[in-house]
């Protein structure tokens, strides 16, 4: 008796960050990776992000002569060198500033001597920054986050900005003494264990926009 051969009438389609298969209604979003087509689920695409992989149809225009790995490699680099400070000589050139003139004062930002007054200005910053945009867009996902802000023990004009969900957690820097400060991504993780009691308290506010409030 012939057996009849039997497949779904829907695509499978599995995530290639995670390698979960999406259920059905779930919607997968494409990413370039070194020029390859990437699946994507909506729970992965801030690991997506912080991999380089530039969601498709935001990839900007590359010279003819550049080959993919050199793209991807280019990209890499300067990643790493916002994630990492001092940046390493050996990833390629960096354009750093010109050395002021002899006798011209080194422009630093008056740091806010207390505590409250740090974190208010460190969640201006972060409010008008790109990572709001983040938080918000991995809030859509998972909730809202538990927000905590604290002045950093070690560096006296760095304030801490951590955001957490059960799933992942995002660690913000915010220099005070720089001219304009702006916020960098200083650590992320998948495991709340990760963090310190101090880091796992709530002390700030959120919004549905990703903003974020004084304590």
């Amino acid at each position: 008796m012939a057996t009849k051969d039997i497949r779904p009438s829907t695509a499978i389609t599995v995530c290639d960050v995670c390698g979960r298969t999406l259920l059905r209604g779930e919607n997968a979003e494409v990413y370039i990776d070194g020029g390859v087509r990437r699946s994507v689920c909506e729970l992965c695409k801030p690991r997506a992000l912080h991999e380089g992989w530039l969601r498709e149809g935001t990839v900007p225009t590359y010279d003819a002569g550049q080959t993919t790995s050199s793209r991807r490699g280019s990209l890499l680099s300067r990643l790493r060198r916002r994630r990492e400070s001092p940046p390493d000589a050996t990833e390629g050139p960096v354009a750093e500033p010109p050395p002021p003139e002899p006798g011209e004062p080194r422009h630093v930002r008056a740091v806010p001597m207390g505590a409250s007054q740090k974190i208010a200005s460190a969640i201006e910053v972060f409010n008008n920054s790109e990572h709001r945009r983040t938080v918000a867009g991995v809030a859509r996902s998972l909730g809202a986050p538990d927000v905590s802000i604290h002045p950093n023990e070690e560096h006296s004009s760095l304030v801490d900005i951590v955001a957490s969900w059960e799933l992942c957690w995002y660690r913000y820097e915010v220099d005070l003494s720089d001219e304009v400060p702006v916020v960098r991504v200083a650590a992320q993780g998948y495991e709340l264990d990760e963090l310190t009691p101090r880091e796992r308290e709530p002390n700030a506010s959120y919004d549905q926009h990703g903003a974020l409030g004084a304590p």
